[in-house]
């Protein structure tokens, strides 16, 4: 299993509930940010309302009220201290300014002021902030504009607007000839003063006017952190279930590993591929059979310690199943220092192919063996294995015998049984084949006759041949020579001495033969 992909996945997880967490974060800025938006808006409409109203008041009285009974004077007065004068009516500004006090009692969230920086000789001077007395002289420069400021906090919204208090024809008339007026000379369209309206509205009011949104949020917001939660265990259990996986699969791998020591590579690959089911079922197939077995291996282990005989045949089973694996054989077991192989299942690349296999696999057995022998002995074994093998093809049971709780893959026949008894008649150091293998190998092989053989369970006469040595690619015999007898254990290819060691075999063949004529002469004297 990968590891990087969940690492990966896990940290494009973290990620992506990061930006989900964000942005669910973010929507009650958004919310407030409207209701910001929604309630400055407001705002600026009321102000705009009230500013207009309270003008179109004033100039309806100055119009309407003031204008007519100045027009025609009597015993009503028009003036600013109207409350001390039966009958009189206040002016305009007087109006303005007890209007906005009325307002104001009124509606606590807004604020009406009537200023001006000429206020009657009996009035108290008007208090202007610095925002107003900016406005008056914005305005007196040019009155055609609307000031406006709105200010923000936390939990509330204001809106200040500011329009110009202009000198009608009335307002200029009366104020020119006031004896208080602290100014004469007033000009119809001057401004006098500013009229304000300051509004203020919290912004919880508008907020549960969104009570749907805001549960629809608040119901989001649970549902997505409940959602990241959810994924976030997820993402915790496939955690561990990929470390258990990897344990196990570990586990598994290196079971398997170990398991395959005990069966043929063949067999594992079949079973674990999935080829073949772990099940008892056999079947009829033609199948080359190979049997080996040491000479005299029961003497040999008298001779040597538990210790070395257990590391000889150790390394000599772990060299002949080297080549075994190299031909294509499959091991089928090995019985005390005996080794039954068989070529045709579960793999096979036919009859006459597999028969041939299994003859150059022999060969190179008994090549390689010299080869052991010849380590051995400078290790100081004075007489190493000398190997008998026979190879028989026939039909065979091959499958799995054995119980449901154990198993054995193996063959079943007569013709395995002919194959040992091949091996239990060749010499030692030779292979000896019967005539079914021989006729699948011949034009590989140069081989003779030996005597014709019975066996129980076969009722003809099986004809064994005794192997020469192997044939070229043209059908000539091969240049290797290998000869064992009593006193002689001879091995040569010439293929594999090169020229420099050339002169030293031709001295050591040349001592051979000294060495055999002046024994022959000791025994002629």
């Amino acid at each position: 299993m990968d590891k990087t992909n969940p690492e990966n996945l896990r940290s494009r997880g973290i990620l992506t509930g990061f930006v989900i967490g964000i942005l669910l974060a973010l929507l009650p800025v958004a919310v407030w940010l409207d209701l910001t938006n929604l309630a400055e808006a407001a705002l600026r409409r009321q102000a705009t309302d009230l500013n207009s109203l309270v003008t179109s008041v004033r100039g309806y009285y100055g119009r309407n009220v003031v204008g007519r009974i100045l027009a025609h004077p009597g015993s009503t007065q028009v003036i600013h201290n109207y409350e001390s004068v039966p009958g009189a009516v206040p002016i305009p500004a007087t109006l303005s300014l007890e209007l906005g006090r009325v307002i104001s009692e009124q509606q606590q969230n807004i604020t009406y002021r009537f200023v001006s920086d000429y206020p009657f000789k009996n009035r108290a001077p008007h208090q202007l902030d610095e925002f107003e007395r900016k406005a008056l002289e914005s305005l007196r420069a040019n009155p055609d504009q609307r000031i406006e400021d709105a200010t923000r906090s936390l939990l509330s919204d204001s809106v200040r607007l500011v329009a110009p208090v202009i000198m009608g024809s009335a307002c200029v008339s009366c104020h020119n000839v006031h004896p208080e007026s602290p100014k004469q000379d007033w000009k119809v369209g001057d401004v006098r003063g500013i009229q304000e309206v300051m509004i203020t509205q919290p912004i919880a009011a508008n907020i549960f006017s969104f009570k749907y949104l805001l549960a629809y949020f608040a119901l989001a917001a649970v549902s997505g952190l409940s959602f990241l939660g959810m994924q976030r265990r997820q993402a915790l259990q496939i955690q561990n279930m990929n470390r258990e996986l990897e344990s196990n699969n570990d586990f598994l791998a290196s079971l398997s590993m170990k398991i395959s020591r005990y069966i043929s590579p063949q067999i594992y690959k079949s079973i674990f591929s999935g080829q073949k089911d772990v099940v008892i079922h056999t079947e009829r197939k033609k199948l080359t059979i190979f049997f080996s077995d040491i000479q005299n291996f029961t003497a040999t282990t008298e001779r040597l310690q538990p210790e070395q005989i257990t590391q000889l045949l150790n390394e000599y089973f772990t060299e002949m199943s080297v080549i075994a694996l190299a031909h294509g054989g499959t091991i089928d077991k090995f019985i005390g220092d005996a080794m039954l192989i068989f070529f045709g299942d579960p793999e096979t690349k036919g009859e006459r192919l597999d028969a041939q296999a299994c003859l150059r696999m022999a060969w190179e057995m008994q090549r390689r063996l010299v080869e052991l022998n010849a380590k051995w002995r400078s290790e100081g074994i004075e007489q190493p294995f000398k190997t008998r093998m026979g190879i028989n093809s026939g039909y065979c049971n091959v499958g799995n015998f054995g119980s449901v709780d154990r198993m054995d893959y193996t063959i079943i026949g007569a013709e395995a049984n002919l194959a040992a008894r091949l091996q239990s008649i060749a010499e030692p150091g030779r292979i000896v084949i019967s005539y079914e293998t021989f006729a699948l190998v011949s034009d590989v092989v140069a081989a003779h006759p030996l005597p014709a053989i019975t066996m129980k369970g076969i009722s003809r006469e099986v004809i064994p041949y005794a192997v020469d040595n192997l044939l070229g690619a043209s059908g000539d015999k091969g240049e290797v020579v290998v000869e064992r007898m009593p006193g002689l254990d001879f091995y040569l290819d010439p293929s594999l001495i090169d020229a420099k060691e050339a002169e030293r075999v031709r001295a050591i063949l040349a001592d051979a033969m000294a060495a055999l004529e002046k024994r022959e002469g000791k025994a002629e004297g």
